[in-house]
Formats: C-alpha cells, sequence, structure tokens
C-alpha cells in the first residue's frame, strides 16, 4: 500500500485487535510493535503507536508488555529524528513499578539512565534530574546484591549514571561538585591500557574501560566546571588536585587553570580563549545581564588582589577587575558572606581590607613578597 494509506488501514486493525481474544490480542500487539520502525513514513509510524497507545490505554493492566514494546520502539522513531524530549516521555511512560508483570532490576536501571540521557541531549536537566535520583536508588539497592555488582551490564549502567549525574550537575550549575564527578570520571581505566584478561582467562576487573578521548574530555570538563565554580577554599582544593594531574598540561584549559590555581590575575584574553570552549549554559545571562564566567572572573581576581593587597579603594578595586565599584563591592560581599574571603568592607573609607594571619613579622613579609610573585608572575 502506499504511504499514504498506511494509518487508516492499520488503525482499523489495531481497532478490530481490541475486540480478539487477549491471547490473540496479546500475540498481535507484539507483532505490530516489531513493525513499528519498518514504516517508510516514520510520521505515520509515529502516530500508529500513539493511536495503538490511546486504544490499549483503558485495558492497560492486561497489556503493559506489548504496550511497554510499543513506547521502546516510539522512543526509537523519536530518537531517529532527534526529537529527545519526546522520545524521553515515549520511554517515562512505561510502567517499571507494575506489580502485573515482573520486570528485570537492571531493565529498570537501564530504562531510567536512558530517559536521562534523551532529555539531557535537550539540555532539559530538571526532568532529567528525576530520572538520575531515580537511578541512583536502584543503584543502591543493587549494591547489596554482590551478584548484581559482577554483572558487566550493571557496571556499563553504573557508568552512564555517573555521566549523567555529572552532566546535571554541571546544567544546573553545580559547579564544584560537577567537577569532583567529571574527574572521578577522568580517572577510570583507559580501554587502551592493559589487557581486560587474567593469566585465567577471568576478567582483570569489573570497572569497565574507557576511550583515552573521552577520559580527556571528562577532564576538560572537570576544569571547566571548576574554574567556573564559586571561589573559596573548597574550589582551590580541586583546582590543586586538577593542577597536578600531568594530563592537564595537555589541555587547552590549561592555561587559566594554571592562572587560577596559582591565584594570577585573570586578563581578558585568557578569559575570551576559556569562554570559546564553554557550553551554551555555561555561558547563560542572569538577570543582572552577568554571566556565570564574569561572576567567576571577578571573584577570582577579588581573592588574587587579596594576595597582593591588605587593603585596597573599591574604586581601585573596580578599575583593576574592569567593573563598576559597586559590582567589586558586591561581589567581595557576597563572598565574605558566605564565608569564601577573609575580610571586611569599611563603607565609609570606601575600602576593602583583607585579613591575612600570617603569623610574626618575618612570616608576614616573606608571605606578601610570595604573593606578589605568585600574582606578577
Amino acid at each position: 500500500a502506499a504511504c499514504d494509506d498506511v494509518f487508516t488501514p492499520t488503525s482499523q486493525l489495531l481497532t478490530a485487535v481490541m475486540d480478539e481474544p487477549l491471547t490473540l490480542a496479546r500475540a498481535l500487539l507484539v507483532q505490530f510493535a516489531s513493525l513499528l520502525t519498518t514504516v517508510a513514513a516514520r510520521d505515520q509510524a509515529k502516530s500508529l503507536a500513539n493511536f495503538a497507545l490511546e486504544r490499549i490505554q483503558p485495558r492497560r493492566v492486561s497489556f503493559e508488555e506489548q504496550m511497554a514494546a510499543i513506547r521502546e520502539n516510539l522512543c526509537k522513531l523519536h530518537e531517529e529524528d532527534e526529537e529527545w524530549s519526546l522520545a524521553a516521555r515515549a520511554l517515562a511512560g512505561i510502567d517499571l513499578d507494575s506489580g502485573v508483570r515482573s520486570v528485570d532490576e537492571t531493565y529498570k536501571l537501564a530504562t531510567c539512565v536512558k530517559i536521562a540521557m534523551l532529555y539531557l541531549e535537550d539540555d532539559d536537566a530538571v526532568s532529567a534530574e528525576t530520572h538520575v535520583k531515580r537511578a541512583s536508588f536502584l543503584l543502591a539497592a543493587r549494591d547489596t546484591d554482590g551478584e548484581a555488582n559482577t554483572d558487566p551490564r550493571h557496571k556499563a549502567l553504573e557508568l552512564q549514571y555517573k555521566v549523567c549525574y555529572a552532566r546535571v550537575l554541571d546544567s544546573k550549575r553545580r559547579f564544584l561538585e560537577a567537577a569532583m564527578r567529571y574527574y572521578e570520571l577522568s580517572q577510570l581505566p583507559s580501554g587502551s591500557g592493559a589487557s581486560d584478561r587474567q593469566e585465567d582467562g577471568k576478567a582483570a576487573s569489573d570497572v569497565p574501560r574507557v576511550d583515552d578521548a573521552e577520559l580527556m574530555q571528562a577532564l576538560e570538563a572537570a576544569v571547566a566546571c571548576a574554574v567556573l565554580a564559586a571561589a573559596g577554599p573548597q574550589r582551590s582544593r580541586v583546582l590543586a588536585t586538577l593542577y597536578k594531574d600531568e594530563r592537564t598540561s595537555r589541555l587547552a584549559s590549561h592555561a587559566i587553570l594554571e592562572r587560577v590555581h596559582l591565584g594570577r590575575f585573570l586578563q581578558t584574553d585568557i578569559v575570551d580563549a576559556f569562554a570559546a570552549t564553554l557550553k551554551p549554559h555555561q555561558l547563560a545571562k542572569a538577570g543582572d545581564g552577568s554571566t556565570v564566567l564574569s561572576r567567576s572572573v571577578v571573584e577570582h581576581n577579588i581573592v588574587a588582589a587579596s594576595m597582593v593587597y591588605k587593603c585596597v579603594a573599591l574604586e581601585e578595586l573596580g578599575a583593576l577587575l574592569c567593573v563598576e565599584p559597586r559590582v567589586a563591592e558586591k561581589a567581595a560581599g557576597n563572598m565574605i558572606f558566605e564565608r569564601r574571603l577573609n575580610a571586611n568592607i569599611d563603607q565609609a573609607a570606601g575600602m576593602l581590607r583583607f585579613v591575612h594571619d600570617d603569623g610574626d613579622a618575618k612570616t608576614s613579609w616573606d608571605a606578601t613578597i610570595a604573593r606578589v610573585c605568585a600574582a606578577t608572575s
């Protein structure tokens, strides 16, 4: 039949199928689901899938297996057209907690991870997080099952879950947590490393191996998130860990990582080069017109200033940071309030005074020289 004639006769057949005995109807619907992806006109295939789901819905308890098969293939059709959110919603309609049919725990985990990955393709971190949390619960429940932990499928799904979780944290601008998660991923065994077999022929490890390129991509993402994270002691520790990793010297972002870790001022050219490597959500503007990157740069440069000055006029600080004095004062105030900067603001005198605990005078003098050298080198 011509493509234009596919929907009408098939929808009539589906209507008739629902009046057949249960066993026959189930068998026919399974066959229908398997043929969905073979329909030449994908739009009609999607319409037929949705029509079938609508017709089955009143009797969904009797056809849960068949509805799941239809939804899985509807998801594939949407994926082929890069309709990520529609694909995710098709898959999310599957009842994973049914009391009627037995659903394998690995299948539940795979479905949750798949849905999260699809939502992330459309940068929908809020919807993805719901399914990431459910996957987390499933993983925690399986951790008590020693046999499940040796299942290669389980390990692969656990890796996919970790990637999704890191991406959710990144998309929700929880950059410090995201940086730690990305760095954890970057430390997985390399796929080009030692043999996967032991001398006795058994698997050497149940930890999945990852391509070198993907490991470097995770490391690059870790550096980007660490630089974008709010300045403070926790961020400094993450930056130190990344800087000590010899692999970061091969990254395009190594220049900014080095300057941020060593507390040096960030110049416009370095910031612009780094901005060119960021993802759209990392460059999104806030209500006041600032970006996450501009905020991060201002806060970092305030910390860099604290390594050179004991006190600085807010006017001078604004000029140093290339922002309005009120912007510099607000940024410093937020950092002080959140205990990320040891300083105080004298608004009457228009001064920002940094508090240094360097011990005796000789130690203080040596520390000041060290800070100046680090900031100006």
